[in-house]
């Protein structure tokens, strides 16, 4: 969880507008155009004028293509950003979030052509080249808003009022912070009137890109919803005492460009709301900016900063003459179904997605907002009563009929402002996204749509229940240690060495006197058997809570697999799952009871490697069906605390116990498998702990030979059981060379041990790693005993 004890202060300098390069007068035209992404390994020029370089780099035939669709070119994909600036940015995100992956900012490109290219044949043809990524079709969109108007303002703002009607608004400002206090909040759409008489008092400014005459109206609408001051005229906003107001347009610019402006102006627990949609589906089903992969890898960037996005739905067809986006169900273009949190092509940008409903208590979605499990709020979609303006920028318009997920998303941005604002104010601390979001998502926090709606929309928020209920006094934060003397905190130490998963042959009568506070064992990491089959085998998880609150009903969930070095979810089978009735603050080593493994569930005796899932409605885990996604996984292993990996066993170290080695040595068999979704380069290595006089052996399979470069040189190559052998120094790290794996390889190794007899009263270790892109996957650690202490 993300959690600063920044207090808002110095405002981040201010950037004049973007007013495009020099002669260029709109560098996002308003006809359709083709986006791409070439492969990082594809090492394209981030220039305009590119194509020269893709075909003399031999990335793809671009000369053939032009011949197919005479006159495209390439344009850069990122139009006002500044490379120096993005990187720093990107560096502050790896150093705030060390689950962060950033993307390929400068693998983007757009493809400019006139209206008579066929774009879809376009697209196809470019997804045929191994060098692109991804291609899609970016259409112009209109604000993301059913059915505007510019009437009269009428003394209804019900979206203030107490659940069921609205977000009970009033109620937090009876509290210090509940009005917006200190906070600060950015608005990315394409155009405000700033000096509405409602708002002029803010003193709203424009940091990117240029204004849109026929978007004041919505833009206008949007800010009076979120903060329209608190005065003798017009309306009051949800929060009318926020402390900055700016904006970014995308209007003469990118969507991508103007959200990285915002970032450069923002802080951790500051909010961005993206006041935009696209076209989904290439054609006319309007979505989420977050469909489109720049937009998504800029907003990706965003939250990894601590900055809490807000993003419009998109509004289907606006008209609901044809379904709404279904993102459970939804397939892009390039057949990836994005949304849906099962799904192996998910993934997710830490934005909060809103959609809209009626202005009715009880709320029904709005018939051609969209639906699903990704979004994370609803609010009003209809009949929202705010300021207005006109192409001519009138101060002193009016409507009572503002709608669309153009409406509900402020009245979320609302509520995430106030919230912020309390508990700043209340607690001297600021959340961070994805503790936001799972607060917004917390059935107590908020007010159920009908029972009659049959669709997933999450709830509209409520703020006399996030305040009544203690939402806000520190919510907890469980954790697993993945290895002694780990804090909770982001780390880069290893991932596979929990001392808090712990197997038994035996029952242990009293689990907390055994394992917890006051029983000499709370930092020992050698307190399991091997599994014995033949028998119940029974588990214990040991649980801490660093948050302000005690954690009552904690599920610790446990799987099991072969020993690996990549324990990745395909590979888990479930053992079961035991409930902590309460895990109180203050970091006390709290221990469950026993998850019995049943005898007829365990494969054969031996060592397994373990994961341990704890889960909480405040500090939610996802589910093993979610990791299938490679790039969520690696954001899980590092940005969780509620996760951890056991792959730390305790073995014999004398030879004549182990039948299944040569002579003289202590057989160590694992797995090291291949990426579950795509072939995937990795290194092994191993590190070692042994006395000088000790062997250490390698046994890969012979089929790995050819990729071993010149230490297969020197490698022991048995042919008739088909494996090669490497010897190794007995201490210090060896680094194996990069190994291609196929999708779900599964390649059986052994590390061969000899310790001499006179050396074998003492422990050493081994342990072995595998690394992707000089990241640490997994690893397993072997402690070799003397005989009978294992």
């Amino acid at each position: 969880m993300m959690i600063s004890n920044e207090r808002s202060g110095h405002e981040p300098p201010q950037r004049p507008p973007y007013r495009g390069p020099q002669g260029e007068h709109n560098p996002w035209p308003t006809r359709p155009r083709l986006m791409l992404q070439f492969r990082a390994e594809y090492e394209v020029p981030q220039r305009d004028g590119a194509e020269a370089e893709v075909e003399r780099l031999h990335v793809g035939p671009w000369k053939a293509l032009r011949e197919r669709f005479p006159g495209i070119t390439l344009k850069r994909g990122l139009r006002s950003t500044q490379p120096e600036a993005l990187q720093a940015l990107i560096e502050r995100a790896q150093r705030s979030d060390p689950s962060y992956q950033p993307g390929h900012f400068d693998g983007y490109f757009w493809v400019d052509s006139d209206e008579r290219v066929d774009l879809p044949a376009l697209r196809d043809e470019l997804l045929r080249w191994p060098a692109v990524r991804v291609a899609y079709i970016d259409r112009p969109t209109p604000d993301p808003l059913v059915s505007p108007g510019d009437d009269v303002r009428e003394a209804n703002q019900g979206y203030l009022n107490p659940a069921p009607e609205g977000i009970d608004a009033e109620y937090a400002w009876g509290f210090a912070g509940g009005d917006g206090a200190g906070q600060r909040f950015i608005d990315m759409e394409r155009g405000w009137t700033f000096s509405h008489e409602d708002l002029t008092a803010h003193g709203a400014t424009l940091l990117h890109g240029t204004l849109l005459d026929s978007s004041r109206a919505h833009g206008t609408s949007v800010l009076g919803e979120v903060c329209a001051v608190d005065n003798t005229v017009g309306c009051v906003g949800i929060v009318p005492h926020i402390a900055s107001v700016r904006t970014v347009s995308y209007n003469g610019s990118t969507r991508a460009d103007a959200i990285i402006a915002a970032i450069g102006a923002l802080s951790f627990g500051d909010v961005l709301l993206l006041e935009a949609q696209v076209t989904v589906d290439g054609a006319s089903l309007l979505g989420p900016v977050e469909a489109f992969d720049q937009e998504f890898d800029a907003i990706r960037l965003a939250t990894a900063l601590g900055i809490i996005v807000v993003e419009a739905g998109g509004n289907g067809t606006n008209n609901g003459s044809t379904p709404p986006l279904a993102m459970d169900s939804f397939v892009d273009p390039m057949g990836r179904n994005l949304f849906n949190p099962a799904s192996a092509d998910f993934r997710d940008s830490g934005a909060i997605i809103v959609t809209a409903a009626t202005s009715a208590a009880p709320h029904t979605r709005m018939v051609w907002a969209p639906h699903g499990q990704r979004i994370d709020a609803y609010a009003w979609g209809e009949n929202v009563n705010t300021t207005s303006s006109n192409n001519a920028g009138s101060t002193t318009l009016y409507t009572s009929g503002f709608s669309g997920t153009s409406s509900a998303s402020p009245i979320v941005t609302g509520a995430v402002l106030a919230i912020q604002g309390l508990a700043q104010a209340q607690l001297g601390l600021r959340f961070g996204p994805r503790q936001m979001r799972a607060l917004l998502r917390d059935p107590a926090n908020g007010t159920a749509p009908a029972a009659g709606e049959t669709t997933a929309i999450s709830r509209l928020p409520n703020l006399r229940a996030i305040i009544d209920g203690n939402a806000l006094g520190l919510a907890p934060d469980i954790y697993l240690r993945d290895f002694v003397g780990d804090s909770g905190e982001p780390h880069t130490g290893p991932i596979s060495a929990s001392p808090d998963v712990i197997l038994r042959q035996a029952a242990v009568a009293a689990p907390q006197a055994a394992f917890g506070p006051g029983s000499g064992t709370e930092n020992s990491n050698t307190l399991s058997d091997a599994a014995e089959a033949g028998q119940d085998n029974f588990v214990y998880v040991r649980v801490l809570n660093q948050g302000g609150s005690a954690a009552a009903n904690v599920t610790a969930r446990v799987f099991w697999s072969e020993v690996a070095t990549l324990v990745s979810p395909d590979l888990w089978h479930p053992l079961g799952s035991v409930v902590l009735p309460n895990v109180p603050t203050g970091e006390v080593l709290t221990v469950s009871d026993a998850i019995t493994w049943p005898a007829a569930q365990i494969p054969a005796p031996g060592h397994y490697c373990f994961v341990a899932l704890l889960d909480h409605p405040r500090d939610p885990a996802p589910s093993p069906g979610a990791l299938l996604n490679w790039n969520n996984f690696n954001d899980f292993i590092r940005n969780n605390n509620n996760v951890t990996w056991r792959n730390f066993n305790v073995v014999d170290n004398d030879p004549a116990t182990d039948p299944q080695a040569p002579k003289g040595f202590v057989a160590l068999p694992f797995l090291m498998p291949g990426a579950f979704d795509e072939p995937r380069r990795f290194r092994l290595e191993v590190l070692a702990k042994l006395p000088a006089e000790a062997k250490l052996v390698l046994e890969l399979p012979l089929r790995l030979a050819g990729q071993l470069g010149e230490a297969a040189q020197q490698a022991e190559i048995d042919r008739e059981k088909r494996v090669v052998r490497l010897r190794l120094r007995p201490s210090g790290r060896h680094a194996l060379p990069w190994l291609s794996l196929a999708a779900k390889a599964r390649h059986r190794l052994r590390l061969l041990v000899a310790i001499p007899d006179k050396l074998r009263a003492h422990r050493y270790q081994v342990a072995v790693r595998q690394v992707w892109e000089e990241q640490e996957m997994g690893r397993v650690t072997w402690v070799l005993a003397p005989k009978g202490k294992g």
